[in-house]
């Protein structure tokens, strides 16, 4: 059987933590900024940490990922 490969867009997507956790970042940052308030651009700068239930389903893509 050949070898897993790591997903390619979700590599690009996530990073791992120190702890083993999945970094991402916020949906609707791109454009229409002007409709959006100060308060909810500045917390969609952060990044956040990906859910339990979607780490599972991500942690598959993400086979060979280091860091």
């Amino acid at each position: 059987m050949s070898k897993m490969k790591t997903h390619k867009g979700a590599a690009k997507r996530f990073r791992k933590t120190a702890t083993g956790k999945l970094k991402r970042h916020h949906a609707y940052t791109s454009h229409l900024a002007a409709n959006k308030s100060q308060k909810q651009k500045r917390k969609l700068r952060k990044a956040a940490i990906v859910s339990s239930g979607d780490f599972k389903r991500i942690r598959t893509l993400l086979t060979y990922k280091k860091r």
